[in-house]
């Protein structure tokens, strides 16, 4: 299959991957492909959908590059189930672009993953210094490797009817479409009116919640709950943060307990917060709760799931570390000033960060939908924590960037007041559960975590 044209450029990207090719064709034919193929260093917003690779499918992003920002229509065109299809941009920065997806089988459980772009590139790219190549490499070489690794932790997944609360936040907005991608039905709660048959209306300030919504429900994942960085904490900010997470985690562990047989597993966040902070000690699930305001928080939070576990639902609480991704959260805010030349730790740089990467969190709240011996509290961390200094080495190395700016504590308790202990105290907290249960991390090591979600592909 191929394109009749004249003289355009053509950009190739080849992949074996030891799967079927109707597998990894199906994969990008489900809901959710498209969100997992933008890279996170992307800034791309998906403005309008229709469908997602049948012929006539079309789609509107929103892409800022740099000082520009363009709207991109693509039209899918002519496929051939299992094997390929095909988009052409009819809008953007190209004044040409077709791109052909092929699967080609090599046996019955392997293939060759294809991209070929025709393209030319439109004026203002004729400008871009090295031209659009190595930004196509890069992107690409990303691309391939998301699909290999997404496909690997979907293999066996037996379609399952899931229902996420706090979808549109950071992690909840990679959750939906890497569960969507491996075949589950998806059902997001929502407190505006809904838009389609995916979405649920719930009130929980209100503590409404629709009656019998949750029967045949295979699991509930709990998200929810309002920032605790963003704004300082006043004693009514503490309430907001407090409530937002206790009474939506009380009133959905009420609902999973009045759905009869069999009633859904409860996934439910909470945070590392709960041990407190100070001790660089290790800290594994056996450990108590700290003392402070926000062990307090995780204390209450984790014993709102009590209705559902003492009727009988499987309830996992997820302590979340510090979740790295360029999306949101702390790496956000610290790549900036890396790029900026002024990076380097904060206070004495001594405070443990128990980190995790985006993706790895995502296939441990997946790990925990799906194994059904999982259960009560377990700790999403990666196995090997930092201090704050050596997560400063570690991405100025990556970035090519130096280090040696500290931030004295005195600043920062200045500017952020009693939320700067999010940033100067820590605690060594490791994952004992999550690996006895048999979870793999693709990322465990720092490093190798930072390169991944910056989309440096080795």
């Amino acid at each position: 299959m191929g394109f009749a044209l004249s003289s355009p450029k053509l950009f190739e990207k080849r992949s074996v991957l030891p799967l079927a090719a109707e597998q990894v064709f199906d994969w990008h034919a489900r809901p959710g492909a498209l969100e997992r193929l933008i890279p996170p260093i992307d800034d791309v917003r998906i403005v309008e959908r229709k469908g997602t690779i049948r012929p006539g499918d079309s789609v509107v992003l929103d892409i800022k590059k740099g000082p520009l920002r363009f709207t991109v229509r693509a039209e899918h065109g002519e496929w051939e189930p299992g094997r390929s299809f095909t988009d052409r941009m009819t809008q953007g920065p190209f004044s040409e672009w077709r791109h052909l997806h092929e699967f080609s089988p090599m046996s019955d459980s392997m293939c060759e993953m294809i991209d070929r772009i025709y393209y030319r590139p439109g004026a203002l790219l004729r400008w871009k210094p090295g031209g659009v190549e190595a930004d196509l490499k890069k992107g690409f070489d990303w691309r391939h490797e998301r699909v290999r690794r997404d496909l690997a932790r979907q293999v066996g997944d037996t379609p399952l009817t899931i229902v996420v609360a706090g979808g549109s936040g950071l992690v909840g907005s990679a959750l939906i479409p890497f569960l969507t991608t491996a075949g589950h039905s998806v059902k997001q709660l929502v407190r505006r009116e809904p838009r389609d048959d995916t979405e649920i209306v719930w009130r929980p300030s209100d503590g409404k919640f629709e009656g019998d919504v949750l029967r045949g429900v295979d699991a509930v994942v709990h998200l929810g709950g309002a920032g605790i960085a963003d704004k300082a904490w006043t004693d009514e900010r503490k309430r907001v943060i407090r409530d937002s997470r206790v009474d939506s985690t009380r009133l959905l562990a009420k609902a999973i307990a009045a759905t009869p047989q069999p009633r859904p597993a409860f996934i439910c966040a909470s945070a590392i917060g709960y041990y407190g902070t100070g001790s660089d000690k290790p800290i594994d699930e056996t450990a108590p709760a700290g003392a402070g305001f926000l062990a307090d928080v995780c204390r209450e939070w984790e014993a709102a799931t009590k209705a559902a576990s003492e009727a009988g639902a499987r309830v996992v609480n997820v302590r979340i570390g510090i979740v790295l991704t360029p999306r949101g959260g702390a790496l956000a805010a610290l790549l900036p000033i890396f790029r900026s030349f002024v990076g380097g730790p904060a206070g004495s740089g001594d405070q443990v960060m128990s980190w995790i990467g985006l993706d790895d969190l995502i296939g441990v709240l997946h790990h925990a939908i799906r194994n059904q011996d999982v259960r009560g509290p377990i700790n999403a961390t990666a196995p090997q924590p930092a201090t704050n200094r050596e997560f400063s080495e570690t991405l100025g190395r990556v970035l090519s960037r130096p280090s040696f700016a500290p931030a004295p504590a005195f600043a920062i308790k200045t500017v952020m007041g009693d939320r700067a202990q999010l940033v100067l105290e820590g605690a060594r907290v490791l994952p004992k559960k999550l690996q006895e249960s048999g979870f793999e991390f693709q990322e465990p090591n720092l490093e190798g975590a930072l390169k991944w979600e910056l989309c440096e592909v080795d």
